[in-house]
This record gives C-alpha cells, structure tokens and sequence, in this order.
C-alpha cells in the first residue's frame, strides 16, 4: 500500500469516527446521551476495525481524489450503506434484546450515521476534485501558452476532451465554449463550459467572444463533427477562413486510454465512414504473439507495425531493405511505451537465405508480408525488378515462414491484381496464386488433430496519406500554385485509410485462423464506393480554402502505360462469400496447382536473367489468363 493510500484509509476511518460520534451529540441529550457514552467508548474501535475491512473490501482506498467521480460516490453509498445495515444488525438482533434492554442506537440515529457517514466520506473528495479543477482551469486561463479554444461536437464527445482539460493530460486549452449538433444540448453547460450554438453558428460565436475580450484561435473537433452529416470539409473551409487552426479528437473505441489532440488532415474528411472495428478480437488474436512485418518501414508496414504493438504483440520484428525508413519506424515505435521486444533487421525479401535466416532464428507467430513495388508506370518500365520482388520476394516469405513454422503469412495485396492490365497486378496476382496453392498443399498435408499453417492474400484498393498516394500529390501542387495533374476526367479509384486498411488486414487474418475457415484464402476489403479523381481534386482545393479552375488549375496528363479507367474488386469468375465480418469478402479465384506454379517461376527466373521481355510476359499470360498486358 502506498504513502497516499494510507493517508486515504486514515482519512475514511476518522471520517466514521467523526460520524458515529457527530451522530450521538446531534441524536441524544442529556441522561440518553451520557447512558451510553461508556457503551460508545467500548463499541467504537472495535467498529473502526470492522470499517477498515469493509472499506478495504469496497476499494474505497484504490481511488485517487484528483478523480473523484460518479462512480467513486457510488462506492461511498454502498460502504455506508453496508456500515448502516451492520449497525442495524447489531443493535436489533445482537445488543437491544439480549444485553442492553432497550435499543442502543434506534432507527432514526443509524439513518442520520448513514447521511453523515457519505457526508463526511465524500465532502473532503469532492472538494478536493473541486480545487483540482479550478486550480487547472484557472491555470490554463494564465498561461501566455493556453489558446483560447472552441469545442465542436455533441457534450457527450466534448466532455471527453474537457475532462482531459481538467486532469491536465491536454495542455495548452483554454476552452471557452462548446458548439453542438444537438438541438438538446443548447443552452447546456458541459463542466462548466457553456454550449454557445449550434455548429452552423459558429462566425457570430467566434465575433462575439471576441467582441467580450476572448479572441478565439482554435477549434478542436471532437468524432460527432467530423461525421458525415457535419460535413466537416465545410467546418474547415469556414475556420481557415477565419483564421483559426483546427485539431481533432479521436474516437476513443480501441485506439488508446490517453486523451491526444491531432491536426486535421484533409484526407480526415474525404470518405465514407470507417467500418466499425471489433478491437477486442483483435487484442485477443495479438496478444502474446511473435510477429515479423515484411516491408515494415513502408506506409502500409509502419501502421500494421504500431497495430500489432498496440493490440499486444510480445516480439516484434521489422525487416526492412531501406536503412532511414526501418530506422524511423523503429523510432516512433519506441515513444508506444509498450512491452513488447521490438528489433529491426535490414533485409531485401529477394535475398532467399537472409531471409530464411532472419525467419528460423526470429520463430515468429504471424508473418504480415507488406515488402513490394507498387507503382505501376515504373514497374511498366522496370518489370524485371517487380517479378523480383512481388513474385520471387512473395515466395521466399511464404517459403521463410512455413519453413520457421508459423501458423499464418498475410501477403498484402492489391485490387489491381484482378483480370491485371500491369505488371503489378500480374506479379501481385501470381503471388497470391503461389501462397493459395501453398495453403492447399499445407491443408491437404496436416493431420487430423494439428491445424495447417494458413497462406492468405488481402486485396485493396489506394490508401489515403500513403507512400505514392494522390492525396499528399495533390497538397504538394497546391501549395506549390498549382496545377493539380489528373491523367484522365473519367479516372476512378477506391479509397481508405491507411488505419482501417491495417486494421482489416489483421481482422482478415484472425478470421483465417478461426474455426472452419480453411477454404478462404483471399480476403477483399470492402472500399466503399469508388471516387472521381477529378472529383477528388477539386474537393481538397476547396478544403484548401481555394477554388477549381480560378485559383488553382487542374491538367489532364492522359492514362499512363498500366492503368485502367475502373478498377475492380473481384474477377468474373471469381466466387464471393460473406465471412460475417463488416468491411471483410472472401473471394475464391482459380487455384492452379502448386507444381503448375512453381513450373511457371522457374520459367520465370530464366527469363529475367536473360532479360527476355516477351517471353515473360508469355509466362505471366500462361500463368494469368486474364492479364492483359503487353509487352512494349
């Protein structure tokens, strides 16, 4: 027990001396008082003795005053009520009838004990917290640092931040008011801070507040104003116009206790709403797992990374070819304050005995394999190097891990890999073949009583915010003046975040290792409905606080060599089935037969050696029927 908690223990026991005794001088007068001051003398430490057990049983000493709260006070009823109905126990049934002859405390004295005693326990609490909170209230309001703030949002969401206000994990916010959706909450006070309008109120708040010598310069946004609904791209355009800077506060389902403000980026505001995340599956699939990420200091790698740490991973390994980008996930690892043993090694998946190496020593659980090239006019001009490393580098981590013996390897894959017109989607397609006749041939061979290692490939679409993404493109040439480049006004992409993806990824990969899942090997993220890219230009110069074609031009540069108009999520003749996971199909493309692929490889490795363009792309053809590339 610590130094606080024993000044909390003698606190609540002289508080239910204070009680028992307060009650007596407030009950009795007189001859009934100085009757049964002896009898209180005797009874009083051995009632103390039994408070301290019922106190400590409750956890009245667990609870630290700074957060004195609802449930703090609840616990303060039930000890007092416990305490009462002891009283009451001991004096009808015990003490009255058997030894004192008449009752020693009677009903009207233990009622008045029972409001004195959560009185006397709760008071001191209770203003504790209070000063607590105007000290740090009044604190934030002094410093030169403090910004006066709007809070946009339902009291609900807003109250979370104000809390974090009053606990001093948010600094630096001196909140002023509150603007809500909610027509309930007008004319409210959230912990003390007003509820000044509505949302669309927000340039008279601002002028009138400022008018009143409280000249706002930031708004924060809690989850409900950055729904849908609020259309939180118009809620930016009016800040930025007004000059205030915008943060964000994150929903609190699964992404961490502490309470952090984030900027507001402009792909925050450009999709659907995120598919809901079961979070406790995948703390339950993570937990305690050894884990390799492949391409772990790429967009997509960094994020499956800081996942699997955040839901529990025990070891971790990032094996990365680039030395600055495993060196900074390796740094923004380390501020996750987690647990688990986290290593990097420098390794290029092409590289079949590092690999295999790194693998057999590391002993991983699961193998997230994120390591590819990616864009498409490159790969259209390098193809040798893509089939190195989406084909040759896929197979060698799929061999790595069946061979370490993991119970699962997750390639991430690509909706460019479906009836593929480049050669990314035909290496990525070749690949997710590789890891699902792999994944039959390890069905076929495991015994009855030993589940199969599992092979799986989850296919999506673009990610928002990522390496080579349109989005941060885009930001770049408005900022630089413009234009903004669109190969054609007829382009259409799906988009996610970087975020929902992983977490999908991870969710795929738990229901592959479930019950009766065998069958599924590729998992399709479900993208929502696809974006104009024109479309999608245009709406971030307007969060710009910019206007199309006025302010900013848009150049359409034409189709580059690979790309298509539309991209697809499944095949013709694919199968789909529903895997009761929202955001998550299962797709079941044609299986060829592993000694069929690895013929095709084979064939392969020749041709990239000898440099034979079209031979390989004969291969691909052979191995792809649906790839319709060609080779220049």
């Amino acid at each position: 027990m610590t130094r606080r908690q024993v000044l909390i223990v003698l606190h609540d026991l002289l508080a239910t001396t204070a009680a028992i005794v307060v009650t007596f001088f407030m009950r009795f007068e007189d001859a009934a008082l100085n009757d049964r001051l002896h009898g209180l003398a005797l009874f009083l430490p051995f009632f103390i003795a039994y408070a301290a057990v019922v106190y400590f049983i409750i956890g009245l000493h667990r609870n630290k005053w700074r957060f004195t709260s609802v449930p703090d006070l609840y616990n303060i009823f039930w000890a007092s009520t416990v305490m009462a109905l002891s009283l009451l126990v001991f004096d009808y049934v015990l003490v009255a009838p058997n030894f004192y002859g008449t009752f020693f405390f009677g009903k009207v004295t233990i009622l008045l004990y029972w409001f004195l005693q959560m009185f006397f326990l709760g008071g001191l609490r209770v203003i504790y917290r209070y000063f607590h909170y105007a000290r740090t209230i009044n604190r934030s309001k002094k410093s030169v640092d403090s910004t006066p703030t709007l809070v946009l949002g339902r009291a609900a969401d807003a109250e979370v931040l104000l809390r974090g206000i009053e606990s001093g994990a948010v600094k630096k916010i001196w909140p002023v008011g509150v603007l809500s959706p909610s027509f309930a909450d007008r004319g409210q006070s959230i912990r003390g801070i007003r509820v000044l309008g509505d949302i669309d109120d927000l340039e008279k708040v601002v002028a009138d507040l400022e008018a009143s010598g409280n000249r706002v310069t930031r708004l924060v946004l809690a989850p409900s104003a950055l729904a849908p609904e609020a259309r939180p791209e118009a809620i930016l355009i009016r800040a930025r116009k007004l000059g205030l800077s915008m943060s964000q506060l994150p929903s609190f389902e699964g992404d961490g206790p502490a309470v952090q403000l984030a900027p507001v980026a402009v792909e925050d505001l450009l999709l659907r709403p995120s598919v809901k995340i079961d979070y406790r599956r995948l703390e339950d699939f993570v937990t305690g797992k050894a884990i390799i990420v492949t391409g772990g200091g790429g967009s997509i790698g960094a994020e499956i990374c800081d996942r699997v740490v955040t839901f529990g991973a025990t070891r971790l390994l990032v094996i990365e070819h680039s030395e600055p980008a495993l060196h900074a996930v390796l740094e923004a690892l380390k501020g996750k304050q987690s647990e688990a043993k986290i290593s990097g090694r420098i390794a290029d998946v092409r590289d079949r005995e590092r690999i295999m190496s790194l693998a057999a020593q590391f002993k991983p659980d699961i193998v997230f394999h994120a390591a590819a090239l990616k864009h498409v006019p490159i790969l259209e001009q390098d193809w040798d190097e893509g089939i190195k490393t989406n084909v040759f580098g896929s197979i060698n981590v799929a061999d790595a891990a069946a061979a370490a013996g993991a119970t699962a390897m997750v390639m991430i894959s690509t909706d460019k890999a479906i009836e593929p017109v480049s050669m990314l989607g035909a290496t990525k397609r070749l690949a997710e073949m590789y890891c699902q006749a792999l994944d039959d041939e390890f069905s076929r061979r495991s015994s009855s009583g030993q589940a199969p290692m599992r092979l799986i490939s989850v296919r999506f679409g673009n990610v928002l915010a990522s390496n080579g993404s349109v989005v941060p493109k885009f930001k770049a040439q408005i900022e630089a003046g413009g234009p903004v480049t669109v190969t054609h006004p007829d382009m259409v992409r799906y988009f996610m975040t970087i975020r929902e993806a992983c977490d999908l990824v991870i969710t795929s990969a738990s229901h592959a290792l479930g019950k009766r899942n065998g069958d599924v090997s590729v998992y399709v993220l479900n993208m929502g409905q696809p974006v104009k890219i024109v479309d999608l230009a245009e709406r971030i110069i307007r969060l710009s606080g910019l206007e199309p074609g006025r302010d900013i031009q848009i150049e359409f540069t034409g189709i580059r060599p690979g790309e298509r108009l539309h991209e697809i999520l499944f095949a013709r003749e694919e199968e789909t089935a529903d895997v009761g996971i929202p955001g998550i199909v299962a797709a079941k493309p044609v299986r060829p037969p592993l000694d069929a692929i690895r013929a095709w490889v084979a064939t392969l490795e020749q041709g990239v050696a000898r440099g034979e363009r079209a031979a390989i792309y004969n291969v691909l053809r052979d191995a792809v029927p649906e790839f319709r590339g060609e080779a220049a």
